[in-house]
């Protein structure tokens, strides 16, 4: 808030205001005590009660007295005084607790407001209020009603009825049992009840109304339309999915449950996340995704989790930042809708309500036979070339890349199911130039990037075209975050942005070993072995049919080996043999090149090229280079 500013004054009153209420509430012990003050006290008799705009209505006679000895209808009604109509805030209304026939007690400052052509005055600013109860017999009522929950009616009225601006059906004048909703949370028992309870339901187009105007607890009857622009998962348990079987490193679920979630967006242009019901894996996202992004959608049964902002959920607001501005005009709050809504100078979200289902309720209900939306924004879709080009930090962006190779990070201090996964991937716009941009780029998939068991599979046997959906760009890195999505085919709807999306048909080529490659990356390197480090040489037997290196004596004849993979006895075992060998290069003729080879063949002075290799470790003192000898996929 600006020092000094109308915003940071009214907060300042409005806190002044809840302590004073506070203050004045705790003065007041219990109910049956009534401050001796009693000049300027209002006292009223309840005898109707409504709802109307998050207002709680009662609909009151004044008292001249109520004394403790009296029972409320003991007490005297003044005959020339008109009934009263007093209006209470929800959280005064949920502190009172109130029902007809109760006695209110009402204290300065209370004001009455008199409308035009109205014979039924209004009072209002009723915070400092009190039930009184006036005789045993009221104590004992007062806590057998507080075991059942009173029916409110709640009366809903559009602007649009108030500044008559339709002509609206006669549905909408007539009360029902379906607006007539309980102080505690209902459960339906059927679908049926349920749509049937949310289509006499009024439905808002905001966001932000929806939550001011139903509170943090949440919104029952009540609906808001809004534009599915993601569907993802997010981790809901800690778990994950990798584990390493000689040199290769294998994907698998291993027991990860992930929550369903929703980037939805209003027809003003705000956002929210809407977090769903768990699944024990991410198979089921590509239909939901397939089903439900750019569609119309109505939530119900919404409760606030968190209201989060930029500075606290950078990731999530670097995904919205992807979608702003809006590529249709939004509305405008406050202005006229007719002709001045807009698309352009519109400051993007400084805040988002994250929300999720409660219990029992009518959750999402998405009209999958709706074209898709005008506002909805597919996941632009550019070359590696031009994503490397891109000058921003933390911004998204989506490819279609081939994977070459993948391998899981081995800091020692992290546990193995929160390690990152590299995945060394390629695409035509870098294979296809000559100038020094790289021909292969590492994707560092976190912990918290949610992966579908197909995709994990895939990955773990063979190169995969692999569409990267909101991956992270920033200081020279693509990172899958939360809400990156990696799917196996393409999406139905894209923008391409005029890139290069052809796939790959001649043979592979990586990076040669030279002065600029740096450590975690790959390349293809060529020189003459110079010297053998003969103390961590090491050789093993693998399967010649699956490649196991891990195999065990054959149970039944023991001078055999046998394979638990294929299980089959190995009768001609395929020797592999790791070695650590000195090479000159070329290409980097300051530096001592250490490469770990598992080829045999690599002897002195025998020429070497290209390998493919990972490198590990890139030091200036000693100038080393330190590799490992891989085969891509």
């Amino acid at each position: 808030l600006c020092r000094g500013g109308l915003a940071e004054r009214l907060c300042r009153l409005q806190n002044r205001e809840r302590s004073a209420i506070s203050f004045w509430r705790h003065q007041c012990i219990s109910d049956a005590k009534i401050p001796p003050d009693k000049s300027g006290v209002l006292i009223v008799k309840i005898l109707e009660i409504f709802e109307e705009c998050t207002i709680q209505v009662a609909i009151c006679q004044q008292l001249e007295h109520s004394p403790a000895t009296l029972s409320p209808k003991d007490a005297v009604i003044i005959a020339e005084e008109p009934i009263l109509k007093v209006l209470f805030t929800r959280e005064t209304a949920a502190h009172l607790k109130s029902r007809p026939q109760d006695v209110i007690h009402i204290y300065p400052p209370w004001q009455k407001l008199l409308l035009r052509n109205a014979d039924v005055p209004v009072i209002m600013n009723t915070y400092f209020s009190q039930k009184v109860l006036l005789s045993e017999h009221s104590e004992a009522r007062e806590k057998t009603y507080g075991l059942t929950k009173m029916l409110i009616r709640k009366n809903i009225i559009s602007l649009a009825q108030t500044f008559r601006l339709d002509d609206l059906d006669d549905e909408l004048h007539q009360e029902s049992s379906d607006n007539w909703v309980a102080c505690a949370p209902q459960i339906h028992n059927n679908c049926d009840s349920k749509r049937h309870s949310l289509a006499l339901s009024a439905v808002n187009d905001s966001l932000l109304e929806m939550v001011e105007s139903q509170g943090a607890v949440g919104w029952r009857e009540a609906q808001v339309r809004v534009i599915i622009q993601r569907v993802y998962c997010l981790p809901a348990r800690q778990g994950y999915r990798s584990h390493v079987q000689g040199n290769k490193t294998l994907l698998s679920n291993g027991g990860i449950f992930c929550r369903l979630c929703l980037l939805v967006q209003d027809a003003y242009g705000m956002f929210s996340e809407v977090q769903l019901q768990s699944l024990s894996s991410a198979d089921d996202i590509e239909q939901y995704w397939r089903r439900w992004e750019g569609k119309f959608c109505c939530l119900a049964g919404m409760k606030i989790l968190q209201r989060t902002t930029r500075g606290r959920a950078l990731e999530l607001f670097s995904l919205i930042d992807s979608l702003w501005p809006p590529v249709v005009p939004v509305k405008v709050p406050g202005q006229s809708q007719d002709s001045e809504m807009m698309t352009t100078n519109l400051p993007p979200p400084s805040f988002c309500y994250i929300l999720t289902v409660q219990s029992g309720e009518v959750h999402v209900e998405v009209d999958e036979e709706e074209q898709i939306s005008n506002l909805y924004q597919p996941p632009a879709v550019h070359g590696l070339n031009k994503i490397l080009q891109i000058d921003g930090c933390n911004e998204r962006c989506s490819f279609w890349a081939q994977v070459l190779y993948l391998r899981l990070q081995t800091k020692h201090s992290v546990p193995i199911n929160q390690r990152e996964i590299l995945l060394f991937v390629t695409d035509s716009t870098l294979q296809n130039v000559v100038d020094m941009t790289p021909k292969v780029v590492a994707v560092s998939v976190t912990a918290s990037c949610v992966l579908s068991m197909e995709v994990m599979e895939a990955l773990s046997v063979a190169s995969q075209l692999v569409f990267f959906k909101d991956a992270l760009w920033g200081n020279g890195r693509i990172i899958c975050v939360e809400r990156t999505v990696l799917l196996l085919q393409k999406p139905l709807l894209c923008s391409a942005a005029g890139a290069d999306l052809s796939e790959l048909t001649g043979p592979v080529r990586l990076d040669e070993l030279d002065s600029t490659t740096q450590a975690n990356s790959v390349c293809a390197l060529r020189g003459t072995v110079v010297g053998v480090n003969e103390s961590t040489a090491f050789s093993w037997p693998t399967c010649d049919r699956c490649g196991n290196g891990k195999l065990e004596l054959c149970p039944q004849d023991r001078e055999f080996l046998y394979c638990k993979e294929c299980s089959e006895v190995v009768i001609t075992p395929v020797l592999k043999m790791q070695l650590e060998v000195f090479l000159s290069c070329p290409s980097r003729s300051q530096s001592t090149v250490k490469v770990k080879t598992y080829e045999v063949q690599s002897v002195l002075g025998k020429e070497v090229g290209l390998l493919n290799c990972y490198v590990q470790s890139v030091t200036s003192h000693p100038n080393c280079v330190a590799l490992e000898e891989i085969v891509l996929l």
